[in-house]
């Protein structure tokens, strides 16, 4: 199986598995929506909805697929890092994209 490919499934596994549909709320409107886009390479988990008057949008997890890599932009789930290690994805083929670029030599991984 090609590099982007088992990428790809990995990104997909590791999404679903921090989705949460039917997590009760006690908002008026509430739902959490899953986007792939394997064309551009750009996957997400979002929250959206409302509490009253107040608008709800979170992105929770926002990851790309680029240059061979996984580039890991939001994570508001706080492992999955781990969880793409435990699949075998290479420490350096993981990019903490949120931070900045002079900041990720200081952690083992791209």
């Amino acid at each position: 199986m090609d590099k982007i490919k088992t990428y790809r499934e990995a990104i997909n596994n590791v999404i679903k598995k921090h989705h949460h549909p039917n997590v009760i709320h006690n908002y008026d409107e509430y739902e959490s929506q899953i986007t792939f886009d394997d064309e551009h390479g750009h996957y997400y988990l979002i929250n959206v909805g409302w509490d009253e008057y107040e608008h709800i949008f979170s992105c929770m997890l926002h990851i790309d697929l680029k240059e061979d890599k996984i580039w890991i932009r939001q994570d508001w789930t706080e492992g999955v890092v781990d969880d793409f290690i435990k699949m075998g994805i290479p420490k350096d083929d993981l990019v903490l994209a949120f931070h900045a670029p002079y900041k990720r030599k200081f952690v083992e991984l791209a």
